[in-house]
């Protein structure tokens, strides 16, 4: 079987919600919220990538993640790269990507330790159908209100800067140590390929891509795995039905049929969209 249906980890989080999204149950009134979904290969620590759907009810925390020799160093297997697509955003919804103006680490630190680092951060409005990249090393904070699909290098590997005072806890030495203290300059979508075929990103970490429903050949090179994230629609690979909700590891040469209407998310890693 060259198709995997992947479990989904439900996960609660403090800043999480109760109105997820269409093809996952909403948490009871009285349990706690969900933050964010996880789909898990059997393996789940192996695979170069992890997708996510992430359910922000309020702000994240002011954080970074290291690069892979960074993370590394530190004993982890990889570093993290990470981008989004948004599904949906309230009115006046902001993701923070970057410093306004060129700073330094000890501005950050001082920033950190008494909160205006929030200020010093350049937050930019949202909308459904905006595609952000966050390479490692840049600051940013996801504001609440928005609904949207994580495509990340598969490490847990998380430095909290600032947390509205929580009691969780900071890795300001670890966070600041690897931070770019410099505006963030955004990568352009490379843009469509082929008809109902987008390239959202290609490498250095993975490739994104989003697709429309149809009939198509997928072909990935030897050992390379991808991932199949319908955010609409249904459909057949490989012989592995799939719906909205759900996520799909394919490898080698498979056919996809989806359903007319379908909006799917498709990714892999390397620099090189196949």
């Amino acid at each position: 079987m060259t198709a995997t249906l992947l479990a989904t980890k439900r996960v609660e989080k403090p800043w999480g919600r109760h109105d997820l999204w269409p093809g996952f149950a909403n948490p009871a009134p009285d349990a706690p919220p969900i933050g964010e979904i996880w789909f898990q290969t059997p393996d789940a620590g192996t695979p170069e990538l992890l997708i996510k759907y992430l359910f922000p009810g309020e702000s994240l925390s002011v954080q970074d993640h290291p690069t892979d020799a960074a993370a590394q160093a530190a004993g982890y297997p990889r570093g993290k790269d990470e981008c989004w697509v948004i599904l949906a955003a309230d009115p006046g919804a902001t993701i923070a990507l970057g410093t306004k103006e060129p700073t330094t680490r000890a501005a950050l630190r001082k920033g950190a330790e008494d909160g205006s680092i929030v200020d010093m951060l350049d937050w930019k409005p949202v909308k459904a159908g905006d595609f952000l990249y966050s390479p490692a090393g840049t600051i940013h904070a996801i504001g609440g209100g928005i609904t949207l699909v994580e495509v990340q290098q598969n490490v847990d590997l998380t430095y909290r800067l600032y947390d509205y005072g929580s009691d969780r806890e900071l890795h300001l030495d670890q966070g600041l140590a690897i931070a770019d203290p410099n505006p963030f300059t955004p990568q352009p979508i490379v843009g469509e390929v082929s008809e109902g075929r987008t390239v959202l990103c290609e490498g250095p970490k993975f490739v994104l891509e989003r697709w429309a429903g149809g009939d198509r050949d997928i072909a990935l090179p030897d050992g390379v795995t991808g991932w199949l994230t319908p955010l609409k629609g249904e459909g057949v690979v490989d012989g592995v039905a799939w719906r909205a909700g759900e996520c799909v590891t394919v490898t080698g040469a498979v056919r996809l049929h989806a359903a007319a209407g379908s909006d799917l998310l498709f990714a892999y890693p390397g620099d090189k969209r196949i």
